[in-house]
């Protein structure tokens, strides 16, 4: 399989940034506020140590971008995109919804990525023609392709009146079977492993978005920015069996 070594890598830079994660976890760890509001904890810092420290000592050509402030330019055309604790709210609070991640960006495409979700004891992962994966199981996205019968998970609420579809939400969303919001990582895994059939994702990060994009397209999922392009730097995105991507768009695009 292509990219093996780097999967191979990454989910062990993940595991182990995981373990640390978790040893915060349990004992309970404050958040401090960044600049952008956004919160920043001793574990988010820890944990991106040793991700850049373990794909670094492999791949000592490749840049990093990190979501806690590292940044270092490559001199193979490889990036590595990270975000040590994705969910820091639910992490301070004690939920098990949050996760590490870090996808490898090989010029402007995404080839690599992991979701691990320490809390869980479940990894998700993907590379290139591989397929994707969950703690060694192929996983695949559903066969629901009426709104009817698909579950639907949502992220950032508190975001979607900021968006021209904000007022038409609550009406258009009870045409699903079921609504759901674990929170931003969870709900694109549910949709990749076919547990749930789509995700709207208004405000994010390349780094929110990175390993989500192969994971999904390997599972046989869609991945969309609101504006149809399918972008980790495009602000915002959907994930969804094929058979949805058609009306979840016509409703984003509005």
């Amino acid at each position: 399989m292509a990219f093996e070594h780097e999967l191979e890598t990454a989910n062990r830079a993940a595991r182990q940034a995981g373990e640390a994660a978790l040893r915060h976890w349990r004992r309970g760890v404050a958040a401090e506020t960044k600049a952008d509001d956004s919160p920043v904890t001793v574990a988010d810092r820890e944990a991106e140590r040793i991700i850049v420290e373990t794909l670094k000592a492999e791949f000592p050509d490749d840049g990093f971008l990190g979501e806690e402030g590292t940044e270092e330019d490559s001199s193979s055309g490889r990036r590595w995109i990270i975000d040590p604790i994705d969910g820091t709210r639910d992490f301070v609070r004690g939920s098990r919804v949050w996760s590490v991640q870090l996808a490898l960006e090989d010029g402007d495409e995404i080839v690599a990525g992991v979701c691990h979700l320490p809390a869980l004891s479940e990894a998700y992962y993907a590379a290139k023609g591989g397929g994707a994966f969950r703690n060694g199981d192929p996983v695949r996205v559903s066969g629901i392709s009426d709104a009817s019968g698909a579950v639907l998970c949502v992220n950032d609420l508190d975001d979607f009146h900021k968006e021209p579809f904000g007022g038409r939400f609550i009406e258009w969303v009870s045409r699903f079977w079921a609504v759901r919001n674990p929170g931003g990582a969870p709900d694109a895994m549910m949709v990749a492993s076919g547990i749930a059939d789509a995700w709207i994702e208004p405000s994010s990060k390349a780094w929110d978005l990175a390993p989500h994009k192969i994971i999904t397209g390997e599972a046989g999922g869609i991945f969309r920015n609101f504006d149809g392009g399918s972008s980790i730097y495009g602000g915002n995105c959907i994930t969804c069996t094929p058979a949805l991507e058609e009306e979840i768009m016509r409703f984003v695009r509005g």
